[in-house]
Formats: structure tokens, sequence, C-alpha cells
């Protein structure tokens, strides 16, 4: 028969668990109660944080300018070839950077900005004929739409110059034109000139400079200001097509 199974543990056993009934016993003995504490976790030691790339460029760039300071400053040898080594680096990276770009533009079309706006001779040529005719088939129905008001001074030398200038560009353009004296001195060019009574500042215009040209749309009732100062005859038509004809940020 085998013998009863006793459910009480013996004190090794409860001293090497650690457990409450461990303590109870010991109670009697020594009057308090420890439980065996855990072993502290060991730490790693963290990574440094990496430096960023912007931080890494600034860092260089200080150390280019200290060797530079360094090799006025005490012109040794040794300074000076410090210096030119170190710049010769950059730029070898710099030139490895522009070798990279003009691959990647080359086997990306989305991203080269030269396929909208040439700038090889030929790519150039083209673009600008191409704009040529587009600046002349526009300009052919703008006087449907638009007129122009000039205002000018009988004072003001540049008048003189643009007077003749504008005329030759509404004649071909058969634009109207509403020449605006300033000062209400007339002009042998537009002698059915009318004096300022406020249309300058109705056109949104500051101040009293001239010659100043307005572009006037007969269908929204809306000024369109072309600009200040004397202009030729080819800057104003590109200005007329531009503001017109073009959309902010597709020329560029």
């Amino acid at each position: 028969m085998a013998p009863p199974v006793s459910h009480e543990r013996g004190w090794d056993e409860d001293e090497r668990q650690g457990g409450d009934l461990y303590c109870r016993r010991k109670l009697g003995t020594w009057f308090y109660c420890d439980k065996p504490k855990a072993r502290p976790r060991e730490t790693l030691p963290q990574a440094a944080p990496r430096q960023t790339a912007d931080a890494q460029l600034k860092a260089i760039g200080h150390q280019l300018d200290e060797l530079k300071a360094r090799a006025i400053l005490e012109p040794t040898e040794a300074n000076v070839l410090a210096y030119v080594r170190f710049q010769r680096a950059q730029l070898d990276r710099s030139s490895t950077f522009a070798d990279v770009w003009q691959r990647a533009l080359w086997q990306n079309p989305d991203v080269d900005y030269t396929l909208q706006r040439p700038v090889s001779t030929v790519g150039k040529r083209a673009w600008l004929d191409n704009r040529s005719a587009a600046r002349t088939a526009a300009m052919a129905h703008l006087a449907q739409r638009y007129g122009v008001f000039y205002f000018y001074a009988q004072s003001c030398a540049a008048c003189d110059i643009q007077s003749p200038i504008l005329k030759s560009v509404a004649d071909s353009n058969r634009l109207s034109v509403v020449a605006v004296s300033m000062d209400g001195g007339p002009s042998r060019t537009f002698p059915n000139y009318v004096v300022d009574s406020g249309q300058r500042e109705r056109m949104g215009l500051v101040g009293k400079a001239t010659p100043a040209l307005v572009l006037f749309d007969t269908l929204t009732r809306r000024p369109i200001p072309i600009g200040t100062g004397l202009m030729a005859a080819d800057e104003i038509i590109d200005r007329i097509f531009v503001l017109t004809n073009t959309k902010p940020g597709s020329d560029f």
C-alpha cells in the first residue's frame, strides 16, 4: 500500500520558489517576509541618432570654410593642400550629382523641363516659331473683344517715343486706343485724347507714372494692366498675348 501523499512542500522547495508559503513559515522565525528580488534587466546601449543629410551637408560647408580660413590665415603648404584637396573632393561630388541628374532627366521625360521649354538651338527656334504663329493668330481676333487705354502726359519725354510705337501696334492689329492725358496736354499721335477724370483709378493703376497701358475686356468689363514705362512693339504684343491667351506657369 502506497504511503499517503503529503500536500506540504519541504522547506527547501519553498525557499527555492520564494512563494508566499515560504514567507509565512519563515515569519515565525525572523518576523518579516522578503520575497526574492528579480534581477534587473540589462539595458543595451542606444545607438547614436543618425545625422541627417542636411546636417551632413552643412557640416561639409562649415569644414570647407574652416579649412579655407586656416589656409588664408596660416598659409603653410600643409594648410593650403588640405583646403585644396577637400575642395576637390566636394567638386568631384558635385560633378557626380550633375551627371546623375542629367542621366535621370534623359531617362525620365516626365521631369525634363527642356521638353516644355527647349534650350537647344534647334528646339528653341522651333518653340519660338510656334509661339509666334500662335501669337499672330490670337492678335488677329483680339480687337473683337479688347481695347487699350493709353495713359500719357504732354510733359513725358518717354511718351513721345511710346505713342507712335503703340499706334503702329494698334493699326497692325486693328485695336482701338483711348488716349488719356494725365496733365491735360494734347497728343500729336492721338488727337482724339481725353483728359483723365478718374479713368486711371478705375483701371486699377497706382500712382501717375507714364506711359502706362491697360487692356480692357469689353466682355467681362475687366481692366488688365499691361505695364508702365517705355515698351517696344514686340514686347507690347507679347504681354497682351500672355495676359489673354496663356495660363500662369505655362511659360515657365
